[in-house]
């Protein structure tokens, strides 16, 4: 979880330059953490009993840059690979300000790589706008059940997408072999060594005094409650509590 914060926040003033609407929380990937007292009321009426503090819903399905819960988990994994390949070249030194990603050379440095991802569309647009905007040539295969706005969206960033008529499945496979191809291409699934699940909330805090309810954070230490999630029915509605 340390290690996974101190690289967030190495990059931090790069995210901030390169993606404003990051600027307000001084490049940190963060959501909005709202009082949900409609919810909080119908609970105690259901529970026949009170519930002390304050309900409260942490808004990751709203993350910045590409808007969905899989934001700060894809992106780290961009960020992740970069850093590697830019500090094994001698390019980058842990001490310097990140912002200097933002020249030239290094763009010119990262489009010598590819990233690949098979996506039906929220984990792809994450690694596709992040990779395209520090400088790697990426593609994303997506499935038949992507939105169509999605793949606008990435094109609209320089990124590649293939359709598919199949499923996730497919997509997943021939990113897989399009990556095997190129030497210097990797491929960036929901199933790399380091799950992206557990870098969905990796690597920040509770709030002060808040309580973790879920039991659904996988021991990665931030139990944020994800608005996706609830209404998916994966988590159960309890996040985090004030009191």
């Amino acid at each position: 979880m340390e290690d996974a914060r101190a690289r967030l926040n190495r990059f931090a003033p790069y995210l901030a330059k390169a993606f404003p609407e990051t600027a307000a929380t001084n490049g940190i990937i963060e959501s909005e953490l709202v009082a949900i007292p409609a919810m909080h009321r119908r609970l105690e009426k259901e529970s026949g009993a009170p519930l002390p503090g304050t309900l409260l819903l942490k808004k990751d399905s709203h993350l910045p840059i590409s808007g969905s819960i899989k934001a700060r988990g894809g992106i780290y994994e961009v960020l992740t690979h970069a850093e590697k390949l830019a500090l094994d070249a001698g390019l980058l030194n842990l001490n310097d300000d990140y912002s200097i990603l933002l020249e030239p050379r290094f763009k010119a440095f990262f489009s010598q790589y590819s990233i690949a991802v098979g996506s039906t569309g929220n984990l792809g647009m994450s690694i596709g706008i992040m990779s395209a905007r520090i400088g790697f040539k990426v593609t994303v295969h997506m499935s038949a059940d992507a939105r169509e706005w999605k793949k606008s969206r990435l094109r609209s960033h320089g990124v590649t997408v293939v359709e598919y008529e199949q499923d996730y499945g497919v997509a997943v496979e021939q990113g897989r072999k399009a990556a095997e191809n190129d030497p210097n291409a990797s491929l960036l699934t929901m199933k790399t060594p380091a799950p992206l699940f557990f870098r969905l909330c990796r690597g920040r805090r509770a709030p002060e005094g808040a309580v973790c309810r879920t039991g659904s954070c996988g021991g990665c230490g931030s139990p944020a409650l994800c608005l996706s999630a609830v209404r998916r029915g994966r988590w159960p509605w309890w996040g985090w509590r004030l009191g």
